[in-house]
């Protein structure tokens, strides 16, 4: 008989028979990018957690956790937070971005004379640039160039409170380098976060863009009371949506039923912990949304830029998405969502 695991704990354990990962140099004292530094320094890694300034950075580190975003995960000893990014990314072979989507070109700029030549870049951003609706591996791209790094992207259902504290969690890293996405997969992988590979990264990246637009529609959806039949038809066609876009793109259709699709939708839009979904229960409730974006307490809704930006994209590739285009009145129009939901509703019937 094959032997019981014991219960996950609340913070994640040792796994001495794993190989060491690491080190790595991760940038952003974000919710996510602190999670991911902790859970690869809980593993024994060499990780260094690059602040925007001396003022962070010595905060933290007299801390010794992020009292602000995840308070209680007290940093292993292998953690070492820094804002000095030179110090910090030498000899790392691994970089990994996790900062608001609007703000990766500007942390690019600023990490690129600091990067080793070949260092793999992991994407951990989840966006469009507003503007140009460039994907985050495309902004990293060019802010990146001279350091010629191999680039990755991760994304999946990856709530960083629940990742934080050990529970079972899975994601997708995609990359057109086979090699740097197998080596990216072995840093991150663990018993308790299951990471798979993929070569789509237009459509991996797309979707975990996307989906944050359909959970600012799903909050609003519960919000007003509609139930769940109306929630999950309303979640079927967002996912429809998102597929079509991402398609015309250049992704694969396969990507958006897979963990940076269905998978990312689906807790994006269930979970009390999601900001976009938050975003949208507050203008489901009546407020503005400079009030909803306030009552995040200084967190980014990645969900506003990307519906301009998807709304942008849609039209240049001749994509419909009434769902987006819903979002948009709402969130840029302060029209009622009560009332953009019934215009949803009240179109023309079609095959699905």
């Amino acid at each position: 008989m094959r032997e019981r695991r014991p219960a996950v704990a609340n913070a994640m354990p040792a796994e001495p028979t794993q190989q060491r990962p690491g080190p790595a140099a991760v940038v952003g004292a974000t919710s996510w990018g602190t999670t991911l530094a902790l859970t690869l320094a809980r593993r024994g890694a060499d990780v260094r957690l690059l602040a925007r300034t001396s003022a962070e950075a010595q905060r933290l580190a007299a801390d010794g956790e992020h009292a602000a975003r995840l308070p209680g995960h007290r940093f292993p000893p292998s953690l070492r937070v820094t804002a000095d990014w030179g110090a910090g990314m030498q000899g790392a072979p691994f970089a990994l971005f996790a900062v608001p989507s609007q703000t990766l070109r500007e942390n690019a700029r600023r990490a690129a004379p600091s990067l080793p030549q070949g260092v793999i870049v992991i994407s951990a951003c989840k966006g469009l640039e507003r503007g140009t609706f460039r994907r985050m591996s495309a902004v990293l791209e060019e802010g990146l160039a001279d350091a010629a790094p191999r680039l990755c992207v991760l994304s999946g259902p990856n709530l960083a409170h629940e990742v934080a504290r050990g529970l079972p969690a899975s994601a997708v890293v995609a990359s057109a380098d086979a090699d740097a996405a197998a080596q990216a997969q072995a840093l991150l992988n663990s018993p308790t976060f299951r990471v798979y590979t993929n070569r789509d990264v237009i459509g991996t990246e797309l979707a975990g863009a996307l989906k944050n637009i359909i959970a600012i529609g799903a909050g609003t959806c519960d919000a007003l009371g509609l139930g769940d039949n109306a929630k999950a038809a309303f979640l079927t066609r967002g996912l429809a949506e998102i597929t079509r876009l991402g398609v015309a793109a250049g992704g694969e259709a396969a990507t958006f039923a897979g963990n940076a699709g269905f998978g990312d939708l689906m807790a994006t839009c269930s979970s009390a912990l999601s900001r976009n979904r938050r975003l949208g229960v507050a203008l489901g409730e009546g407020r503005s949304l400079d009030d909803a974006l306030a009552s995040l307490g200084g967190q980014v809704a990645e969900g506003v830029a990307a519906t301009q930006a998807a709304l942008e994209m849609a039209a240049a590739l001749s994509v419909e998405m009434p769902i987006t285009e819903a979002t948009a009145r709402a969130l840029f129009q302060g029209e009622a969502p009560r009332d953009v939901l019934y215009d949803l509703m009240t179109r023309a019937p079609r095959r699905e």
